[in-house]
């Protein structure tokens, strides 16, 4: 078992260092830390999450000495503190990326130093993909033909307690529905590989105020030689929305998250099998499907990771292989052409 005394520093106290810091409470880790710049996240952190914060990074480790970073800081910052974690040769958490900022340089000197370093992949821990994982891999649907996948959300729905234009998905490189595009990947290549070629088509549909800068839809088609993968993803979706549609060649299997079930079509009866799955309650503030348990979940995964019970499910060069899909889609876009992802 993890030893739940060890210090943690969480880095960032926006919306996902304080899930981040529920995650750990709910653990039963009982040394918490946080460190943030601004004043009101640390005092909201601390009232709501019962922890010590402080507003200088190097004073936060001098006082705690962490054991382990949770990097929960915007994405065009992970890498300051991946390179802190390196040089303190501690283990880290890292929230999904969306910029390459020396990715590699970083994979390279955690071989080399063997620090445990863990990209986030939270969609996995969802309890309706592992049974996607699982049915797929054993070979239940046949053969894969083809994917169709839309995750489209709001933009403005993401944080209801600030401007679109007060946090990162405003910004072009950093924007949200081009966060989302690696987030989903992620697990997306755990379950079916990398793809040989991607075509995309990026486009800027309305105008979102805040966000003036950003391509707010992503349509995506991968092939993978023996089938193809479409992907839409999009902040335009007044209703929040993941639905999954897998054809295979015995049986179809369709995913909807706003139904805590999966459904799969068996040809021979003409019959839906449901197989149903249960999700705790999602944070007061979140969308109802936003379960609190996959990060938990995903928390546990990197702690076991840490204690060397077991391998945490993403790695830094996965990482940095779905952002070369990201960048390939976008060069698609503009050269017109399918481009190779290899």
């Amino acid at each position: 078992m993890m030893d739940k005394d060890i210090a943690v520093l969480i880095i960032g106290l926006g919306s996902m260092g304080k899930r981040r810091a529920r995650n750990l409470k709910a653990l039963g880790f009982s040394n918490v830390y946080g460190f943030d710049l601004r004043e009101d996240r640390r005092k909201e952190a601390e009232q709501k999450n019962s922890i010590n914060t402080f507003s200088s990074f190097e004073e936060a480790c001098k006082v705690t000495n962490p054991k382990a970073l949770i990097i929960s800081v915007p994405p065009d910052v992970h890498h300051i503190y991946m390179r802190h974690a390196v040089e303190m040769e501690i283990p880290f958490f890292v929230e999904a990326s969306v910029v390459d900022t020396g990715i590699a340089e970083i994979s390279a000197a955690c071989k080399t130093k063997n620090i445990l370093a863990a990209p986030s992949s939270t969609m996995y821990f969802h309890p309706a993909i592992q049974k996607i994982f699982s049915l797929v891999r054993s070979g239940y649907l046949g053969n894969i033909t083809n994917v169709i996948y839309h995750s489209g959300q709001f933009l403005p729905d993401w944080h209801t307690y600030e401007k679109v234009s007060d946090f990162y998905v405003s910004n072009k490189e950093t924007g949200g529905a081009r966060e989302i595009v690696p987030f989903e990947m992620t697990w997306l290549c755990s379950l079916f590989g990398f793809p040989e070629a991607v075509a995309g088509m990026v486009k800027k549909t309305i105008e979102i105020g805040g966000a003036d800068e950003i391509d707010d839809t992503y349509n995506l088609l991968f092939d993978y030689r023996s089938f193809t993968l479409q992907l839409t993803i999009d902040v335009v979706s007044r209703c929040a929305t993941r639905r999954l549609l897998i054809n295979g060649s015995e049986k179809q299997l369709t995913w909807n998250w706003d139904e805590n079930s999966i459904r799969v079509f068996h040809p021979k009866t003409s019959e839906w099998e449901i197989i149903k799955y249960d999700v705790l309650d999602a944070e007061g503030g979140y969308n109802k499907n936003i379960t609190e348990q996959m990060y938990i979940d995903e928390m546990n995964s990197f702690f076991n990771a840490v204690k060397g019970e077991s391998h945490f499910i993403n790695t830094l060069d996965s990482d940095h292989r779905v952002l070369r899909l990201l960048y390939a889609a976008e060069e698609s876009c503009r050269t017109k052409k399918f481009v190779q992802t290899f």
